[in-house]
């Protein structure tokens, strides 16, 4: 007898190509009560159970998290009071439709088999679905999908491989929301209140823009030398916001939205990532050998079949110009140059590192003894001048060194600073802050006031609380201890 089978995947993109890969392209659209969240059908096997399964989607979060209404208006409280005001989660108004799809899908349904991306806030949102879709069929059984790329490979191991969803992982995030809200309510009330009419906006511009020249430089001496490094550990998110910052000139937001748009075509795996290790179970078949069009690392078990690793991307190397040849070496046992990537020492128990999953020919680029005409030739005069400004790699390196944000959160923080004007970003990506109009002026007035509570190491240490207890209700426990001791700080 079939099962029907709700599936719920975290965007309309990922749904179009978890539905594409199950069914192999055989599938059937209809719409749902949201024209974005199409309901894709098709006939499938799980553990030899034949299935019916419906694919849909949400479009990240369903529900939000507020304070009841009677304290969401400004002056309706002391901001103090946020701390201990009541808080609830809903579906707000714009996913009323998608909510309503689900409800009328789960209805009909023997199993809910979730989609979500593999980390903390995937699973979040996860039991948001659960919540929706039990409370009108309260006998699905729920099932939990772990992937981490739009793959064939990887998809038909998830679905054959169902977990069940974990509910701590939902518990530490719906913490971390409610710290985020009522710390931040009640410190943005606060300061707004205090501080508004203590801002005087003036974008005059100044001198510092002048440009002094002197007189004919000349070439002195051109030194020419080769560098040697040594490999790069798998890439993690962070480090490919700093690569992209510091080579490409893209922000973390946009290199976020370039890596999610890579993911979902099935280029790469999942783009956020505190990972820069590979763990010893799992499967290296996936040969890495083009980095920036030169050849890096590779991890072929000797012990297996050569039949085996020509399914892997490496065999797809073979055939270009400039590295097919290496390609081919490496797909030989006897050549001896396959080692093992480096260990960066960070796993994040969610996801591999960043790597291809596609392979993809690329750009000529240049090569070893490759001769070309320079057609400009340019010279600049230096001066002794201060530090220069923090450039975006930079500051992802200190907040991630300082704890502060997440792989999935750091270039939203970034993004807000530059939205509210506490700081500038040139086109060589690097901050300025406002001078004395917002950003150094918001400095100033911490420190005039004492910033014991708003210091990176005590941020940092509240968070870092939180996950480190993620063990069910000890985890509530100490968030609320957490908000009187903020309280308390405050206060004083």
């Amino acid at each position: 007898m079939s099962v029907r089978v709700l599936n719920v995947a975290e965007k309309p993109s990922v749904a179009k190509s978890v539905a594409s890969i199950l069914s192999r392209n055989n599938v059937r659209v209809r719409d749902g009560r949201s024209r974005f969240n199409r309901i894709f059908e098709f006939d499938y096997a799980i553990r030899g159970q034949p299935c019916h399964m419906a694919v849909t989607s949400v479009t990240g979060h369903l529900m939000e998290m507020e304070f009841d209404e009677r304290y969401r208006k400004w002056h309706s409280c002391d901001p103090a009071d946020l701390y201990h005001a009541p808080v609830k989660k809903f579906v707000p108004q714009d996913k009323i439709d998608i909510k309503r799809t689900l409800e009328e899908e789960a209805r009909r349904s023997q199993w809910l088999v979730l989609w979500l991306d593999c980390d903390r806030e995937g699973e979040n949102i996860a039991f948001e679905v659960v919540e929706v879709c039990c409370a009108v069929n309260p006998r699905l059984v729920v099932w939990r999908a772990r992937f981490s790329a739009l793959i064939e490979r990887d998809i038909h191991e998830a679905a054959q491989g169902l977990v069940r969803p974990n509910k701590l992982f939902a518990d530490a995030v719906d913490a971390r929301q409610e710290i985020d809200l009522r710390i931040g309510a009640s410190f943005t009330r606060f300061q707004t209140m205090l501080l508004k009419d203590a801002f005087v906006i003036d974008f005059a511009g100044d001198d510092r823009n002048l440009v002094l020249s002197y007189g004919p430089c000349q070439v002195l001496k051109v030194n020419d030398h080769q560098k040697l490094k040594y490999p790069p550990y798998p890439l993690n998110t962070i480090e490919l916001e700093k690569r992209a910052s510091r080579y490409f000139r893209m922000s973390s937001e946009h290199t976020m939205k370039v890596a999610e748009d890579l993911y979902q075509a099935g280029f790469i795996s999942y783009p956020r990532t505190e990972t820069d290790s590979f763990s010893s179970r799992t499967d290296l078949h996936l040969v890495y050998v083009t980095i920036w069009g030169r050849p890096s690392f590779v991890n072929v078990r000797p012990s297996e079949p050569s039949e085996k690793v020509s399914a892997a991307i490496v065999q797809e190397q073979q055939g270009h110009p400039e590295w097919g040849a290496y390609a081919q070496k490496l797909l030989d046992p006897g050549a001896g140059l396959w080692r093992n990537p480096s260990n960066g020492g960070h796993d994040d128990k969610a996801h591999p590192p960043i790597h291809p999953t596609k392979f993809s020919a690329g750009e000529s680029r240049w090569s070893q003894d490759h001769k070309f005409t320079p057609t400009v030739l340019t010279l600049d005069c230096g001066v002794t001048r201060p530090p220069p400004l923090l450039s975006e790699a930079d500051l992802l390196n200190c907040m991630d060194k300082a704890g502060i944000g997440t792989d999935a959160t750091m270039h939203d923080h970034i993004k807000k600073l530059l939205d509210r004007f506490y700081a500038t970003k040139d086109a060589s990506t690097h901050f300025s802050p406002t001078n004395l109009v917002m950003g150094e002026a918001l400095v100033m007035g911490y420190d005039d006031m004492g910033n014991f509570c708003m210091s990176k190491a005590n941020s940092c240490d509240l968070f870092l609380e939180v996950f480190d207890g993620i063990v069910g209700d000890k985890l509530q426990f100490e968030a609320k201890l957490l908000f009187d001791v903020h309280l308390e700080a405050v206060m004083i």
